[in-house]
């Protein structure tokens, strides 16, 4: 899959005020009565309407770089979960993700620790992200598949699969 560097030296005012912005929107969100028209307002603005209808992302949440985060329709993403976007995050229809899971689009370098790299994270249709699983960097979950709680995902899981363990590996094969 493919990549990109990030220097975060190079952070323009532009992106830095547009942080900051998603920094406080975080902060009203978790501070916010969920289910209330308040709060479906915030986490619209800060998803920048990408967000589908029916979707629901219960706080607290923690999310860096939201406009590269784009959730489907029908959509459940439990209170705790962490979201590294800076590489993009795409979380098609039917998605459910559990408490405590983390969604990690970008990385620091090995050797120089102010460059991100970046690759997307792609959660295909009606997948399940069990409690404190853990996607990493260029990781696609495809449809119907199934991580289990505690999972660090390091490679693709395969459609209709459930998978486990750290590294995850394949545990079974959904009929």
């Amino acid at each position: 899959m493919e990549g990109f560097i990030v220097d975060t030296r190079k952070t323009s005012p532009a992106e830095f005020q547009k942080g900051m912005q998603d920094v406080k929107l975080i902060f009203s969100i978790n501070h916010t009565m969920p289910y209330t028209e308040e709060y479906d307002a915030l986490v619209k603005e800060l998803f920048a309407g990408k967000i589908g209808e029916g979707s629901r992302v219960l706080p607290p949440l923690n999310l860096v770089c939201a406009d590269q985060v784009s959730i489907g329709k029908n959509v459940i993403v439990m209170g705790g979960s962490l979201m590294m976007s800076r590489g993009g995050i795409t979380i098609d229809d039917d998605v459910m993700i559990a408490a405590n899971a983390q969604l990690i689009s970008n990385n620091h370098d090995l050797h120089d620790h102010a460059l991100l790299v970046c690759k997307p994270v792609h959660i295909c249709r009606n997948a399940w992200i069990g409690a404190g699983a853990t996607i990493l960097p260029g990781v696609t979950v495809g449809e119907n598949a199934v991580v289990a709680a505690g999972a660090v995902v390091t490679k693709d899981v395969a459609p209709n699969t459930v998978v486990g363990g750290n590294p995850a590996k394949l545990l079974k094969i959904n009929d």
